[in-house]
């Protein structure tokens, strides 16, 4: 495993880190089997994990409670979310900061997140949703700055809304904030134009989710793929997205070198770029845990390459079903 400076924190995180949504609430999470696969990746190096209240109302975050109590030798970076007070993900332009993070809300999200995990702090506590006007009311900084001089959060975060990298600019340059984690793999290669260029400026952490896109850059979704009901998967994929998603996945399929899956090439397409600090995909089971945290150690991919996945920038615009 490869270690990365996170930002002006100076911590050194694993590039390759833990995103815990999926064994937070979708279907099929079982929490011995997560755990299980957990502690294989921090026995493997990884050493940044990311939940949220938000997964399963802070089953998430009760299971890295766990794993960070069994490993006590190891220094493990823990990062979770505060959720919107009116629930809704994702923000819109309308919402304003009394409507999702009044300065009571952040407090009270903070300290359940805390009991909810049994640790005394969060390394990075983040704003699960966010909108770039909420910069210009100092309420929620004073109310983070004040929860950070406790002891009770480290680095102060957000995250910003699927297909909206320009939607967190203006905070990153604000000076306010630490990181931001934001939706970037081959086809949401957007962060690249305005915000990557800010957080270089403001030397603000990068957090780069969602590298498979949802589970299409796996190359092994079909037109006919279902998944259990309940499971937001399929609000997510609809037909209108489903379809174009795996048009998408097939187009990029003779890319794929040999000896190397989508997956690999997916996730070493992100760390090939200098600005991102870690990556987190979900991961609940033994064999994606190795083979993910297997590509730090991968040589990165040839130039050329690169050019041509280039070409596969994907435009999209937030919709009713991307959530």
């Amino acid at each position: 495993m490869n270690y990365r400076r996170f930002g002006r924190t100076g911590l050194m995180v694993s590039e390759i880190g833990y995103g815990m949504w999926g064994m937070g609430s979708w279907s099929g999470s079982d929490d011995e089997k997560s755990l299980q696969a957990l502690q294989r990746a921090v026995d493997l190096g990884c050493n940044f994990f990311d939940t949220a209240w938000g997964y399963g109302e802070g089953h998430s975050e009760s299971l890295l409670g766990q794993l960070t109590r069994a490993n006590p030798e190891r220094r493990l970076y823990t990062a979770s979310k505060i959720p919107p007070k009116n629930f809704k993900w994702p923000s819109r332009r309308d919402f304003t900061l009394d409507d999702c993070y009044p300065p009571d809300h952040i407090e009270e999200y903070v300290h359940r997140s805390l009991k909810n995990s049994g640790l005394e702090s969060f390394d990075l506590m983040q704003f699960h949703t966010w909108e770039d006007v909420w910069v210009r009311d100092e309420r929620w900084a004073k109310k983070m700055e004040e929860l950070r001089s406790q002891k009770l959060v480290g680095a102060v975060g957000i995250s910003i809304n699927r297909w909206e990298p320009w939607n967190g600019v203006a905070t990153v340059r604000s000076g306010l904030i630490d990181a931001v984690q934001v939706i970037y793999n081959i086809f949401d290669q957007n962060p690249e134009d305005e915000l990557f260029p800010a957080c270089r400026e403001m030397d603000v952490a990068v957090i780069a989710r969602v590298p498979f896109d949802e589970g299409t850059l796996t190359g092994t979704l079909t037109k006919e793929s279902k998944w259990p009901e309940g499971d937001w998967r399929n609000t997510y994929f609809v037909p209108e997205n489903l379809i174009a998603s795996v048009d998408h996945a097939e187009a990029l399929r003779p890319l794929v070198s040999a000896g190397m899956t989508m997956p690999q090439m997916a996730l070493r397409f992100i760390l090939d770029h200098p600005t991102v600090s870690t990556i987190i995909p979900g991961m609940r089971k033994l064999t994606h845990v190795e083979s993910n945290i297997a590509v730090s150690d991968d040589d990165p991919l040839p130039e050329d390459l690169h050019l041509r996945l280039d070409a596969h920038r994907w435009e999209r615009e937030p919709t009713t079903w991307s959530q």
